[in-house]
């Protein structure tokens, strides 16, 4: 079990990275970074169908894992850290929604 919820939180990381990325940084959008959130919503949503009791755990992990996103957001795009809100401006819900993409 410790395994599937490192996956999580590792597939819930590089999913918000890639979602902040695509928000603050509309000039560099590629297919590349739609397909990378499609693959990890998609990883998640496949734990969720597997170990159904984690969609509470995601909740309890969301802050956490939105603030090393953030900061690996501005490491991987340069940008300053403050650029990156400190709360996360997606919902848990738009976070998972495979329509969801920031303007």
């Amino acid at each position: 079990m410790l395994y599937i919820w490192y996956a999580l939180k590792s597939n819930l990381r590089v999913l918000i990275m890639h979602v902040l990325k695509y928000k603050f940084q509309p000039q560099n959008r590629s297919n590349s970074w739609l397909y990378t959130i499609y693959e990890h919503r998609q990883r998640i949503q496949e734990t969720f169908l597997d170990s159904p009791s984690l969609k509470s755990y995601y909740l309890e992990v969301l802050d956490n894992c939105y603030q090393h996103a953030r900061k690996e957001a501005s490491i991987e795009t340069g940008l300053p850290l403050s650029i990156f809100p400190q709360e996360s401006p997606f919902s848990s819900d738009e976070i998972l929604d495979a329509d969801f993409f920031p303007i």
